[in-house]
């Protein structure tokens, strides 16, 4: 590896996996870097509650307030800017050049959102699809 990839590649940073796991043969915690590090840290953010963490109250997208709504343009635009604010706040080791609605799925309540952004040190294009779920997780079937 050159000079370059391997500062790049510490740009991008390593940390705790997550979920938090560790390995079975050697029980040490597992850990993620460079993308898979950045599209973790992303999820986290866009699943954490404003007012989840302890100490850093302000943290997370609060993308939660938009549960059981409509799924109209008005609700489509509140999610993008949410979701644009969020990751400009609190993932400075990227940039974010768009959030689309990729797909909608009214039945369901699922909301598939493409951000598309590139690594502010490396200039490197990615995306990830997260997809936000408007309706409960109670799809357990009955047994009678």
């Amino acid at each position: 590896m050159d000079s370059i990839s391997k500062k790049e590649s510490l740009f991008l940073g390593s940390g705790w996996s997550f979920p938090v796991s560790f390995s079975a043969g050697n029980y040490q915690l597992n850990l993620s870097a460079n993308e898979a590090n950045i599209n973790e840290s992303i999820n986290i953010i866009l699943n954490t509650r404003k007012g989840e963490r302890t100490l850093e109250s302000d943290f997370g997208s609060g993308l939660q307030q938009f549960m059981f709504r409509k799924i109209d343009n008005a609700l489509k635009g509140e999610i993008i800017e949410t979701i644009k604010y969020a990751l400009l706040r609190y993932e400075p080791r990227i940039l974010v050049q768009d959030v689309q609605i990729a797909s909608t799925d009214v039945l369901n309540g699922l909301i598939e959102v493409l951000i598309i952004y590139i690594y502010s040190q490396t200039n490197t294009r990615h995306n990830y699809v997260f997809p936000f779920h408007l309706k409960e997780g109670t799809n357990l079937a009955r047994k009678k």
